[in-house]
């Protein structure tokens, strides 16, 4: 059966890998970005309703994060344009120990639409397409928590969780906790990547504290350093975040993509062999 399905951050890490996924399975795609047509802008609620009018289901990732101030009362104020629209179905994502994201999760399961939750630890993808790129790049990567053991998932594994849970019914009212296969400090992370680069890149363990002010020196803005240290400190420093799951498995039928995989993958991209633009 094909369903129209909008795919907010339909460009991003998961939401690319979700339309890729629903183009393959010939359901009728919309992305929600500020790029697209209609618009869809998580900053402007008035863009919305048109943006989900005609659409039978929605993916919903909220950037930067569901933690952040302002992610609750948008969260409810799109459920209530979703079943505005007639809107049949929800799938969110979120992350994994989050207290702030698990309050954005009631609004959706209290809606009144079908629903499914994901739940993802952090990705894979944070040290390819994120803000642990140039650090790598530069060889030389100083990050707090050296004692966290994350279970890294892949957004490959998240999408194609997601793309299930949006076209099949058995999935509806669960809430799916996807992670890696296997658990890793961030040492082990960084020693991992330069085995598979053939590349000498250091890790340096730093203090929480000594972490925001290498942030703040970066000059990146105080909203993004308070997300960073949340992120850190309450979601890498609860035990209940460094547990492996089998809900990739548990959906898919096969096992969650190891770390290993996804830096030998990676790494025949050339992305962490790039030279890093001279500064004056």
């Amino acid at each position: 059966m094909v369903s129209n399905i909008l795919v907010i951050g339909g460009t991003g890490k998961t939401g690319r890998k979700v339309v890729e996924g629903l183009n393959q399975q010939h359901q009728n795609v919309r992305i929600g970005s500020r790029n697209s047509n209609p618009i869809f802008d998580w900053d402007n609620p008035e863009t919305w309703l048109n943006a989900l009018t005609g659409m039978d289901k929605v993916y919903i990732v909220y950037y930067p994060d569901l933690a952040v101030p302002g992610a609750l009362e948008a969260i409810k104020g799109l459920t209530e344009a979703a079943k505005k629209a007639s809107v049949k179905k929800a799938v969110l994502l979120s992350g994994k120990g989050e207290k702030e994201a698990e309050r954005c999760e009631q609004v959706v399961a209290n809606s009144g639409l079908d629903y499914t939750l994901v739940r993802a630890s952090w990705f894979n993808q944070n040290f390819s397409e994120s803000f642990f790129l140039d650090p790598i790049l530069a060889g030389h990567v100083a990050l707090p928590m050296p004692n966290a053991k994350i279970p890294f998932v892949d957004t490959s594994d998240i999408a194609e969780v997601v793309v299930k849970a949006l076209l099949e019914d058995v999935h509806n009212g669960k809430t799916f906790e996807v992670t890696g296969p296997r658990t890793m400090t961030f040492e082990e992370v960084i020693k991992e990547i330069a085995l598979g680069t053939g590349r000498n890149i250091n890790y340096q363990a730093v203090s929480l504290v000594e972490y925001n002010s290498m942030m703040q020196a970066a000059g990146l803005p105080a909203d993004y350093i308070w997300l960073i240290d949340y992120l850190f400190r309450e979601v890498l420093g609860n035990e209940d975040n460094q547990v492996v799951t089998n809900d990739v498995e548990k959906v898919l039928g096969r096992k969650a993509t190891d770390f290993k995989e996804y830096v030998q993958k990676t790494a025949r991209t050339g992305i962490w062999n790039q030279t890093l633009p001279q500064t004056i």
